[in-house]
């Protein structure tokens, strides 16, 4: 059995620290990933947070393309609900430009930060478009395959890149399941934020069950979690506080899914609308080396993943990195491996 395996950065500020010190670790951590053999890193957008120092993307990825030599770098998303797919087609030909086959362009479906945050990045912009128009003439554009009944056809996104990034779908429902499959989308569920293991084994069967299946593209599901591992499984449960997130609920139906309590009232009362909120424990699978490989083998029988992406919320960089490095190690030292390792 083989397991492939990827990093999700968040550039966290933790107190007493810096926004420039948050990205220093982050390229440092990417280089340790390469080293490691890990098969991706890619690096989040967040607005307007005290707390997560990234908030471009496409201007990170970009340095963690220069400061690395082999690992793909992408995004873990660009929120697109925000731009112009014909804007973010552009960067992300420019970066498949400049590292030619290292690329990922994951497309995220929540806002990325507060109402206000959302009002900031989407002023002055006309026309708008859904999720699902969006994502289909992003990959038109990033292909550069816009058909001719589409009213810009005949426009090209330069540079045109000879090996174009590869577009993914994240989240956390079977709403987002089923617009991967439709759109024949690589799929990335995060039981991070839907700790429901039995939502992710239904949200990945659907997804593949009903797979629209694009030239010689097959369904590729993802699974990302929050992951530390430790020389033990007491020392990783004390490096594994228990970490909450809290779910928003706007009388309107709209929702989304915040890091603390702090952050969901701030987004009730930016909204201007009635709310409720909903407390949830975080998802983390944690232990020893030989405690999270088997776990992380289990998880792969029982939903059918192809790859993890993960995430070690741990505040002692030392200690994330070294985290990471039992992980490496967790899997090497059995037959499941690190594709590209």
């Amino acid at each position: 059995m083989t397991i492939s395996i990827g990093i999700l950065d968040q550039s966290p500020i933790y107190p007493g620290s810096s926004a420039s010190e948050a990205l220093a670790q982050t390229i440092r951590l990417a280089q340790k990933a390469e080293e490691l053999g890990y098969q991706r890193f890619w690096v989040s957008e967040h607005h307007d947070s005290e707390v997560l120092a990234g908030s471009s993307p496409e201007v990170l990825i970009s340095h963690l393309l220069a400061k690395t030599e082999r690992i793909r770098i992408g995004s873990g998303g660009i929120m697109l609900q925000h731009y112009s797919p014909y804007k973010v087609a552009e960067n992300f030909n420019v970066l498949a430009s400049l590292a030619p086959g290292r690329v990922d362009l994951g497309v995220g479906r929540a806002p990325g930060g507060l109402p206000r945050s959302t009002q900031a990045l989407q002023r002055g912009v006309t026309e708008p478009q859904t999720l699902t128009e969006k994502l289909v003439e992003l990959e038109a554009y990033v292909n550069n395959q816009i058909p001719e009944s589409h009213p810009l056809h005949g426009i090209k996104v330069s540079p045109i890149a000879s090996h174009p990034a590869d577009i993914y779908l994240l989240g956390a429902s079977l709403d987002s399941a089923q617009l991967a499959a439709s759109l024949g989308l690589p799929y990335v569920f995060s039981l991070s934020i839907n700790g429901d293991r039995s939502a992710a084994i239904e949200a990945i069967q659907v997804y593949k069950s009903n797979f629209q299946r694009k030239s010689n593209r097959s369904p590729q599901a993802i699974l990302a979690l929050s992951v530390i591992v430790a020389d033990t499984d007491q020392a990783a449960h004390a490096l594994a506080f228990e970490q909450k997130h809290y779910k928003v609920y706007l009388a309107s139906g709209k929702k989304a899914t915040v890091g603390s309590l702090e952050q969901a009232e701030e987004f009730g009362r930016q909204a201007n609308e009635p709310y409720t909120i909903e407390e949830k424990t975080t998802e983390v699978t944690r232990g020893s080396k030989e405690t999270v490989r088997e776990q992380l083998v289990d998880l792969q029988r029982l939903t059918g993943v192809d790859e993890f992406i993960v995430t070690a919320r741990i505040e002692d960089f030392a200690e994330r990195v070294r985290s990471y490095e039992r992980l490496a190690e967790a899997l090497n030292d059995v037959e499941t491996t690190l594709l590209g390792g």
